[in-house]
This record gives structure tokens, sequence and C-alpha cells, in this order.
């Protein structure tokens, strides 16, 4: 038996409405849902970036105090 028709036979007809309607919309693409993650994503990145910019000046700066001994 399939995952719908159980849950079609435990749901009474007005929810089976409403699951039906998100069903419907949920085909829409919102774009400012895709620019936010696109968004958040470049954040990430750039936060990445930042801490491995920082690892590199850390180890040439110690590296340039231990060979100036």
């Amino acid at each position: 038996m399939s995952t719908e028709k159980i849950l079609s036979e435990k749901l009474n007809p007005s929810t089976l409405n409403v699951l039906e309607e998100k069903h419907k919309n949920s085909s829409r693409v919102d774009i400012n849902h895709l620019l936010e993650r696109v968004r958040k994503e470049k954040q990430k990145e750039n936060k990445t970036n930042l801490v491995f910019i920082g690892l590199f000046a850390s180890l040439v700066l110690i590296a340039g105090i231990l060979l100036s001994f």
C-alpha cells in the first residue's frame, strides 16, 4: 500500500484539501528565498576565506619571528 493511500485513509477530507493546496503552491519558486540562500552561502565562503587568510598571515608572522633569531 502506498504512503499516500495510508495518509488519505487516516486524514479527514478538510486536511487533505489543505495538503493538496500546499502541494500545488510548492511548485512555485520564490526568488527572494533563492537570493537569501545565495547570500548566506556567500557569507559562509567569505568567513572561510577570512579564516584561511588569518591562518596564513599568522604562519608567516611566526615563521618570520623564528627566522629572525
